[in-house]
């Protein structure tokens, strides 16, 4: 069993020991998309790597964001809230954020590494900016910044 399928165990244990029944609600939550995104990758008892695995919990808080976007946009606050907190517990199994100093290097380095010159050419760079980034920032800010650089 990977380290990252031994903590959410582990983390399960607990939440039920303690009783917090939020936490133990989002963990069997992730626990179910991470298994059936294995069921699909390979079949039952496939387990995922780190990077797949990391993938499915920044799923989990995209969805969980727009959720409380929606709830706030229609008044319902009390669900936002809820919805933050589960936020806050997910973002708990991802790594660590890259800061922008180290996001422009990481944006720098891939164009001068591709070639890149032009706008024409963000696809390449996005590439290897994301595979640099390793899930460590998000997609939308580091398209922003190939996007800029090569403006």
């Amino acid at each position: 069993m990977s380290t990252f399928a031994d903590q959410l165990q582990q983390d399960l244990k607990d939440a039920m020991k303690a009783k917090d029944s939020l936490r133990l609600g989002v963990i069997r939550a992730l626990k179910t998309a991470i298994t059936n995104a294995a069921i699909e990758k390979g079949g039952l008892g496939t387990e995922l790597d780190e990077a797949e695995s990391t993938a499915i919990v920044r799923k989990q808080v995209k969805q969980r964001q727009d959720s409380a976007q929606q709830f706030t946009s229609a008044g319902r606050d009390e669900l936002a809230a809820k919805e933050n907190s589960e936020i806050e517990i997910l973002e708990a199994y991802l790594p660590a954020q890259l800061g922008a100093d180290e996001i422009i290097a990481i944006v720098e380095a891939a164009i001068a590494d591709s070639g890149a010159s032009s706008r024409a050419d963000m696809g390449k760079v996005m590439k290897l900016v994301q595979e640099k980034a390793a899930g460590r920032a998000d997609g939308k800010t580091l398209s922003q910044e190939v996007a800029k650089r090569l403006a």
